[in-house]
């Protein structure tokens, strides 16, 4: 351990309590857009939050936290984890309305192609029988 990882940085210690916070707030407004079912937008606020958490990795691992800021780290760690099983209940919801969007499109398309080929043969059969009424008047 360095000697600069023994000693508390102040600086250092609240740089990494503000990055959990910003954590924090990108998770709220992932949580927020689960909720509003926006789901591009949650998309793209996803790739702003694996970001934050690269961040986090690296001014993790580099850094020991004096007792207040371990506390307060626990805190930020809980209501983040708070929104992200939320979020995955929206996403599992929303995973299992698509499933059934799919399941009905499927048999939708199975149905065409059952029917289809009949529909085919009346659409023959109606034309021709047109055609014959038109010659014969």
């Amino acid at each position: 351990m360095s000697a600069s990882n023994s000693t508390y940085d102040p600086v250092a210690q609240q740089s990494l309590l503000d990055a959990y916070a910003a954590l924090l707030d990108s998770a709220a407004q992932m949580h927020e857009l689960a909720k509003a079912e926006e789901w591009t937008a949650l998309i793209e606020q996803r790739t702003h939050y694996v970001m934050l958490v690269e961040k986090l990795r690296q001014l993790d691992g580099a850094l020991t936290l004096d007792e207040r800021a371990q506390r307060r780290k626990a805190e930020l760690l809980e209501a983040i984890l708070e929104h992200d099983v939320e979020i995955r209940r929206q996403l599992v919801a929303r995973r299992d309305e698509l499933g059934k969007l799919i399941g009905v499109s499927q048999r939708q398309r199975s149905l065409h192609r059952a029917y289809a080929p009949q529909q085919g043969d009346s659409d023959a059969f109606y034309a021709l029988g047109e055609a014959d009424t038109k010659r014969s008047t």
